[in-house]
């Protein structure tokens, strides 16, 4: 495998802080809005956003949660020679009638997507659902899925790997196309 690297740790926050400023533009001080990171590599980027939004903008108050959407993907059933681990789900707010932005790192085919959308309806309905992800892979939709935010956007070909490093978890920040050795 191949491993190059298509955005840096400057770039990357950039494109946090764009999506902060974003953010704030369309929810204001986020009353009626909860951020629910996509497991488990959404919360990661849920986690960065909130630490920017309380630091660097002073929002406070931002509601949150995590959502593990293992059960509800429609491939569930389909996978073999592999063992699924469920991750935790953590919905400590009603959702009903309010305004929830799904939060992932790459969006691909939209199929996670349409599973958290599935997932969340178990805890009420949204007055509005919104799609915010870091890298955006576009040519790859399965499903007529689009961000309402996205932080990059990479054009890349279904034998590619894209991948969100986070100096937290891996050591640095960075996001990593991985291609298959020729």
């Amino acid at each position: 495998m191949i491993k190059r690297e298509i955005i840096d740790a400057r770039e990357l926050n950039i494109a946090l802080n764009r999506l902060c400023c974003k953010l704030i533009e369309n929810h204001g001080d986020f009353t009626n809005t909860i951020l629910v990171g996509l497991q488990p590599r959404g919360v990661q980027v849920l986690d960065r956003l909130v630490r920017l939004l309380e630091e660097g903008y002073g929002v406070e108050g931002i509601r949150t949660g995590a959502l593990d959407i293992t059960f509800y993907r429609d491939d569930f059933r389909r996978r073999t020679g592999e063992h699924l681990q469920a991750n935790t789900t953590r919905i400590d707010h009603l959702v009903e009638d309010q305004k929830l932005v799904f939060i992932d790192d790459v969006l691909y085919t939209g199929r996670s997507i349409r599973a958290a959308m599935d997932a969340i309806l178990s805890y009420g309905r949204p007055a509005k659902m919104e799609l915010l992800t870091l890298i955006d892979r576009r040519f790859s939709r399965d499903l007529p899925i689009q961000p309402d935010y996205k932080g990059r956007q990479v054009d890349s070909i279904a034998s590619q790997r894209v991948e969100v490093l986070w100096e937290e978890v891996d050591g640095r920040d960075a996001v990593l196309i991985t291609e298959p050795n020729s």
